[in-house]
């Protein structure tokens, strides 16, 4: 009787403690996804990896930290924690539709259609889904199976007039501009406001220079789309063909106003301007088109001409000559500058020009006039085609992903560059986003025996110390002195950065103590990364200096056998001297261990990245992100371009 009372007792106290534990990570998870509400992404990364910790075998918190990431751009992240919430729930639409998206982003296009049919099979009236496997379609060239998929949902969706205008787009990929007028035609019927519909209906009139019609077509489209600036761009162009000049640049002021950042209207707006006369405004445009992109040499021979007429001559020699370095036998740019040099006196270097153009004019034997288009693509950059507007070549119809998840990217500018080593301190500064903490039994041994006062601990980077701290440790230099505690003398040393005085001690310690412990290696090469940074030397020096702290630390890890902290410190001495391999196998072996680790995973992936292994090194960054680190993210998005880049190699 006694007996059963007893497990009685105990079943109702493991019973309270799992309903705890339920309702403790039901809290959490609702903290995460109000994190992921409010666009905190790398917050609600946390909340969910805490669940994960606790309850492995849930799907939902994999799927939202991969959602997390997708709003990260960290696509390659998305996929993998939505086919870990797949492997536990494979049954569930949502996680098909969140991968394929983040498939879609790495250009991954099979795998996506393979996702979305698999989510369609779940929930068959998805339009969304749809709509983003037929664009992958045609991203493949598979304008068959795109077709039968838009006649489905056309059995869904009999009304709907965007279906008619995603039909006209595999027509028109498919060269038969007459039936995908037909089907835009079949849109505007079912809906006479179809913005998309007349945007495309607009460029079918502008091919074939109707441009009245083609203008008309986009003030319809205008009218429902106020906000999309390639309408009126477009509208522009149309204006243009027309002679009407002031109406062209009032589009252009618009879509500049609606995105400050488009290359074709600044262009485009500065080559009517210098048209006009407005010299100096269409500089401004000019030199905004050039801080996109300074190697666009069409641009900058515009603006040579436009320094030429307001009198800065210089300036003008200064950009033909770059243009001319690129395109030497550009003949029109020789006499130009030919020109500007007779201007400031220069009669020599004038002459030295007009030279080269006669001997070209005299060595071409044969040549035809071609009457030419007065635009050009924005791809295509042949520098005699300067004073042409630019097209641009993704028109409003072209394809956009849909998608119920919103959200801001966190843009942060992370330069490409390894987080710093970790070094002994009494101070560490806290991190707000990740849970990490450095620790090693070791470091805690290392200061009993020396009876440091406070105790040592370990940190990824140097603590900046306020005015009160610097002087409380000048003061006990002294008093480390008079009682010989020789430990403390060289953190006081290290913190007030008397570099030379710490390395005195050190070296005497090491040199008469052969016993000594492996950690004043440690501490020895951690003061002499510090003097390099701080005084300044010539390359060769600092490389010899580097190799004597390369020695330390490899003394350090064979003597402690469980500090990854050198191995980590290593890896970060091989990156400065720009020998990757190594480098990330010292990342590697101190990840061995101590897998917990960020700034390891943050570091090896840089190393991958700066070595061109780009698909390995996003992987560890996406680790690392995971793990708290958020400025991985903006480095996952600026090199996923490469990863494709190098995927299509």
């Amino acid at each position: 009787m006694r007996l059963k009372f007893l497990f009685s007792i105990v079943l109702s106290f493991v019973f309270v403690v799992a309903s705890y534990c339920q309702i403790n990570t039901d809290r959490v998870m609702l903290m995460g996804r109000n994190a992921l509400y409010y666009e905190d992404y790398v917050l609600a990364i946390q909340r969910f990896n805490a669940v994960i910790d606790t309850k492995p075998y849930l799907a939902d918190p994999y799927f939202y930290r991969g959602l997390a990431k997708f709003y990260l751009e960290d696509y390659a992240g998305g996929v993998s924690d939505c086919s870990l919430a797949l492997d536990r729930k494979p049954y569930t639409s949502q996680y098909y539709t969140l991968r394929g998206l983040c498939r879609i982003n790495m250009q991954q296009y099979a795998l996506a259609i393979a996702d979305y049919r698999a989510s369609l099979q779940q929930n068959p009236t998805e339009k969304n889904n749809w709509h983003n496997m037929v664009l992958c379609m045609m991203e493949l060239k598979l304008f068959d199976e795109a077709n039968q998929a838009l006649d489905t949902m056309m059995y869904f969706w009999p009304r709907e007039s965007s279906l008619c205008t995603m039909k006209a787009q595999v027509f028109l990929a498919k060269q038969d501009t007459l039936i995908a007028e037909e089907w835009v035609d079949s849109a505007l019927v079912l809906n006479k406001y179809d913005g998309g519909a007349w945007g495309m209906k607009a460029a079918m009139f502008a091919k074939r220079e109707q441009f009245k019609d083609a203008e008309m077509a986009l003030d319809m489209a205008i009218m429902q789309k106020p906000r999309v600036p390639i309408l009126y761009v477009n509208r522009a162009l149309a204006r243009y063909q027309q002679n009407n000049i002031r109406g062209a640049m009032a589009d252009y002021d618009q879509a500049i106003e609606i995105d400050a950042s488009s290359y074709v209207a600044h262009y485009n707006r500065g080559l009517l301007r210098a048209q006009v006369g407005d010299n100096n405004r269409a500089i401004e445009d000019f030199d905004f088109v050039l801080s996109l992109d300074s190697t666009d040499m069409v641009a900058l021979y515009n603006r040579a001409i436009l320094l030429d007429m307001v009198g800065d001559y210089k300036g003008a020699i200064r950009d033909i000559s770059l243009v001319l370095d690129v395109y030497p036998q550009f003949w029109v740019g020789y006499r130009q500058r030919a020109a500007i040099l007779r201007k400031i006196g220069d009669v020599y270097g004038a002459e030295r020009d007009e030279f080269r153009v006669l001997k070209a004019e005299m060595e071409v034997r044969t040549g035809t006039y071609k009457v030419q288009s007065s635009t050009r693509k924005k791809s295509e950059q042949r520098i005699e085609d300067y004073n042409k507007l630019v097209v641009d070549e993704e028109q409003d119809n072209a394809t956009h992903y849909a998608s119920e998840f919103r959200g801001r990217v966190q843009n942060k500018q992370t330069e490409l560059r390894c987080m710093p080593e970790y070094v002994l301190a009494f101070y560490a500064k806290p991190h707000p986003t990740r849970r990490y903490m450095p620790y090693s039994k070791n470091v805690d041994d290392f200061s009993k025996a020396n009876k440091l006062e406070p105790s040592l601990v370990l940190s990824c980077g140097d603590f900046s110390l306020d005015s009160i701290q610097i002087n409380n440790h000048q003061q006990r230099i002294s008093a480390d002195i008079v009682i010989g505690a020789t430990c403390q003398l060289v953190m006081d040393y290290y913190l007030v950065r008397d570099f030379e005085s710490a390395m005195s001690v050190l070296d005497s310690v090491i040199v008469s103590d052969k016993k000594s412990s492996p950690l004043y290696l440690f501490l020895r090469a951690q003061v002499r990364t510090a003097q390099i940074e701080a005084q300044p030397i010539n390359e060769s020096e600092m490389r010899l200096r580097y190799f004597e702290i390369l020695q330390d630390y490899k003394l350090c890890s064979k003597n402690l056998a469980d500090f990854p902290y050198s191995l980590y410190n290593t890896g970060n001495i091989y990156v400065k001297l720009k020998d990757y391999a190594s480098a990330v196998n010292a990342y590697t072996e101190a990840i061995k261990y101590d897998a917990r680790m960020p700034e390891a995973f943050f570091n090896r992936g840089v190393a991958y990245i700066l070595s061109g292994k780009y698909s390995l090194g996003l992987a560890d960054l996406s680790k690392a992100g995971e793990m708290g680190l958020y400025q991985a993210y903006n480095l996952i998005k600026r090199y996923s371009k490469e990863l494709s880049r190098e995927t299509k190699e």
